[in-house]
Formats: structure tokens, C-alpha cells, sequence
């Protein structure tokens, strides 16, 4: 075989490998996301302002059990804070008269990005570099694929999930094994 054609030879190979590379690698990454948003407006839950009513005792004098409250309320909120991407907006988790829970990211500015999840976490919520890893290091409940990386968004909480423990919600690139923003879920005030 020729020198001329080796290297001819040689080239389109080079050129296939590189192609292949960068197919792959545009792929893994999407850094199209970097510079395009996916807005969600979803309706959010109309929640009590008050506090749950508690019934009068009995006529036996004995004290009743706290009544499960009549509207919608929010059991824990917090709000964003920024890891890998700026994060800003708030989370909420809000029970229904029924008992069922639903997490509710309101407001929600991130940047888009490949994989991205909502994750419920046992973790604290660390600020910086900090909090960008840990979320994977627990207990864990993936409520689905993030909708959108911007505005108002809901997700159900399944009812075999015990929310004892949880304590934040993360947004979650599982591609990457990295938080781009958190929120720490405290009871409210």
C-alpha cells in the first residue's frame, strides 16, 4: 500500500472518530440547554392561611385529636439557594384535606440543563460548593424529571413516601451527580 493512500486512509478515519467524539459529546452535555429555557406555568395549590382547627373535647371531658385541616395547607417551605447553576424561588410541600402531599417548586429560576430531577432529600442544604454533591450521599426520593427551568411547577409525592427525615428538595442533575440548587424544607413559622 502506498504512503498516499495510508495516509488518505488514515484521515477519514481521524475525521470519522472525531465526528463520533463530538456527536457524543454534544449529546452528553447539550450546552444548547445553557442558553434556551423550558418556562412551565402550572397551577398551584390555593393554601389556608390559618392554622388547623382543633375540635372542642368530648363530653367525656377527655381532650380530641387535632382535626385534619379543611383547605389546603403548606407543612414545610423554603427557599432556594444556589449550588452548580444561580437558583432563586421557593419549594413547598402542601397537604390536602385528604392527606395527600404534593411538592410545589413557585417561582422556580434555574438554568436548564440535561437530566435535571426533583429530588426529596435527607441532606442539609449547604450554600456553595459546599451542597453541590451530597444529595446522592442519603435517603432520596426522585419525584420525577424537572418540567421546566423556570416558573410555577407541581409534583405529586407518592402516598407510601415517609416525609420523616426529609428535609430538602434539590434539583437534581443526575447525569452529572450535582445539585444546581437546593432549598431546606422547615415546618412554617
Amino acid at each position: 500500500m502506498s504512503a498516499r493512500l495510508l495516509r488518505a486512509r488514515l484521515t477519514w478515519v481521524t475525521l470519522a472518530v472525531l465526528l463520533v467524539g463530538a456527536t457524543l459529546g454534544l449529546w452528553w452535555f447539550q450546552p444548547w440547554k445553557l442558553v434556551t429555557d423550558a418556562e412551565v406555568d402550572e397551577a398551584l395549590t390555593v393554601v389556608s392561611t390559618g392554622a388547623p382547627t382543633t375540635p372542642a373535647a368530648s363530653s367525656s371531658g377527655t381532650p380530641s385529636t387535632p382535626a385534619e385541616p379543611a383547605a389546603p395547607t403548606v407543612v414545610r417551605a423554603g427557599t432556594f439557594v444556589t449550588h452548580e447553576h444561580d437558583t432563586a424561588g421557593t419549594a413547598r410541600i402542601v397537604r390536602d384535606a385528604a392527606g395527600r402531599h404534593r411538592l410545589e417548586l413557585v417561582g422556580l429560576s434555574t438554568s436548564n440543563g440535561p437530566d435535571l430531577r426533583v429530588w426529596l432529600t435527607d441532606q442539609p442544604v449547604r450554600d456553595g460548593t459546599a451542597g453541590w454533591r451530597v444529595f446522592d450521599d442519603g435517603r432520596w426520593v426522585e419525584l420525577g424529571r424537572l418540567k421546566g427551568n423556570r416558573g410555577n411547577q407541581g409534583y405529586e409525592i407518592p402516598a407510601g413516601v415517609d416525609l420523616t427525615g426529609l428535609t430538602s428538595v434539590s434539583i437534581w442533575c443526575k447525569r452529572f451527580a450535582v445539585s444546581f440548587g437546593a432549598a431546606a424544607l422547615d415546618p412554617p413559622a
